[in-house]
């Protein structure tokens, strides 16, 4: 017989465990207490660290990347570092070398730069480096003022690059996008032939990812259609929720779906079963359209991932620069060896050869780039409107480097 007070112990220390004091900085959900799970990618070479973030149960993994150099190991794209994900990397250091570097590749990416104050002080002793342009909003603050020891960050490509014997750096950008810039490094590691990437590429699969098997919670909320529905366990509702936060995270405001009046939300709520945090109270804010399903099918491959820009930024970042992104796609082709595609978000590791990356090209090439109809349409607003004010230029200034 199973002691539960010993099982109430057990789930409190896992909770401290998992403690994370700095969220109300960035309030994502799960807010205070962030699971880490840990995964190795390529043996012996590269492995990851995945935590949820979102917002109303709109949650999606979001990855740090730990890889094997000379020496000993790099992180790329910081994560809050709780005591799980320190404990589980603490025993990557006792096999592999000490902590070396931690990078920030990008100069826009809150939800990676939020964690690197932390992540830098739980290893005093390793080399920062951050992607040049680093801005905070709404005041420009100095590295210090955001938490960052100055004395120990260099800027990629102006101050040199790290690992250079095992690993190549590529830029994307920098283009101007008003408030300050977008670019991201993407990092080529030679040894296992991976292309590391923050943003920029994606690969979506159907099966929801591991990291929701502890709690499957914001994949069953959102596969429901009413608020008085109970949160059902099934794959087949998973699979559902999965394909629906897709759309969201993809789309912000997907087009078949839609917001209910207060009353009918009011009516479907506070029904038995459902009088609980867990499940918003019966509080469900969303129509979803007959439709929908044929429009999650274009982002989320059936037997493997599918590769591609994610949607929000083919629409808010590259609409008016297609062939920035044509030409860093050029460079990665270019690179020999490729076979690996690590991004900070969905899944990983994605096949990366140069022919799928040809394929992909050829596609951006083709397609109706930015589109204003269907799915885009809300994006599409939002840029409109950010252009119309003056708040992002018409003509994003690149800057190459020699």
């Amino acid at each position: 017989m199973v002691n539960s007070s010993s099982l109430s112990d057990k789930n409190k220390d896992l909770s401290e465990h998992q403690e994370w004091p700095w969220w109300p900085l960035l309030p994502l959900y799960p807010y205070g207490r962030r699971r880490s799970l840990f995964r190795e990618l390529l043996p012996k070479q590269i492995w990851c660290f995945e935590q949820l973030q979102g917002l109303y149960y709109v949650a999606v993994p979001v990855r740090m990347t730990i890889v094997k150099v000379t020496g000993g190991l790099m992180l790329v794209n910081p994560l809050p570092p709780t005591n799980e994900l320190l404990s589980s990397l603490n025993e990557l250091v006792r096999q592999y070398g000490p902590v070396l570097t931690i990078v920030l590749p990008t100069a826009s990416g809150l939800e990676h730069k939020i964690s690197m104050p932390a992540l830098a002080r739980a290893f005093p002793k390793a080399g920062l480096w951050i992607c040049p342009g680093q801005w905070s909003f709404p005041f420009q603050l100095p590295l210090n003022w955001l938490g960052i020891p100055q004395h120990r960050t260099k800027i990629l490509l102006e101050e040199g690059l790290p690992h250079e014997d095992c690993c190549l750096w590529l830029s994307l950008g920098p283009l101007d996008i008003g408030l300050g810039r977008f670019q991201e490094i993407a990092c080529f590691h030679k040894p296992s032939g991976s292309i590391l990437v923050t943003d920029a590429l994606v690969g979506i699969q159907s099966d929801p990812p591991e990291l929701f098997e502890v709690d499957p919670t914001p994949l069953l909320f959102h596969s429901r259609d009413r608020g008085d529905q109970l949160l059902d366990d099934s794959l087949r509702a998973r699979r559902k929720g999965w394909a629906r936060l897709v759309l969201f995270a993809s789309f912000l405001r997907p087009a078949y779906l839609s917001i209910p009046p207060i009353l009918k939300i009011l009516r479907y709520a506070f029904k038995p079963g459902l009088r609980n945090a867990k499940a918003h109270f019966g509080l469900y804010p969303f129509d979803w359209e007959e439709g929908w399903e044929s429009s999650a099918k274009e982002l989320i491959g059936d037997k493997k991932p599918l590769l591609q820009v994610a949607p929000v930024l083919e629409r808010l970042i590259f609409p008016r620069a297609k062939d920035s992104l044509i030409k860093w796609l050029d460079e990665l082709i270019a690179i020999r060896g490729t076979r690996w595609l690590i991004s900070a978000h969905f899944s990983a590791p994605v096949e990366f050869r140069p022919n799928q990356i040809r394929d992909l090209k050829r596609k951006i090439i083709r397609k109706n780039w930015a589109s204003a109809e269907g799915n885009f349409r809300f994006l599409d607003n939002i840029d409109k409107t950010l252009v119309s004010r003056g708040v992002v230029p018409k003509d994003p200034l690149e800057i190459f480097r020699d």
